[in-house]
């Protein structure tokens, strides 16, 4: 299979967003979360500030790596743009635009990804071609 510079834009973009988020960010909440002990957490829905790591954790860590390896790509984007809207409009709701900024980025990133899907260079369309090769050789 022939592949564009688009293409290989868009999986070098996932992988960087998804790589970007989850090291420097879910994996630190991730350990935080496992290290038990009291959990102090931004809770801006009132779910208890545990719970509200829990889902920052699914989001930042576990959707980052599924966006990195191109596997449910829509589905985990939806998690880090509301993880990501609350960071940049609730969280830093009183910081500067500075503050904001990054939230922002990370945002419009998953905002992207959400739109464009994996691409072709992905686990989710290495599958689906697989897929379809079993398909047509069971179905004759």
């Amino acid at each position: 299979m022939k592949y564009s510079l688009n293409d290989l834009g868009l999986m070098l973009f996932r992988l960087s967003i998804g790589l970007l988020m989850l090291i420097p960010h879910g994996w630190p909440k991730l350990v935080r979360l496992l290290e038990g002990g009291q959990i102090k957490f931004f809770d801006p829905f009132g779910l208890g500030a545990g719970f509200s790591l829990l889902l920052a954790v699914l989001a930042e860590f576990f959707a980052s790596i599924l966006i990195a390896l191109g596997l449910f790509t829509r589905l985990s984007s939806v998690s880090l743009i509301i993880t990501m809207f609350v960071a940049a409009f609730l969280y830093h709701a009183a910081d500067p635009f500075a503050k904001q900024e990054k939230a922002i980025l990370y945002l419009v990133s998953y905002i992207l990804l959400f739109i464009t899907g994996p691409g072709k260079i992905s686990l989710q369309n290495v599958l689906k071609e697989k897929t379809k090769k079993l398909d047509s050789f069971l179905l004759g």
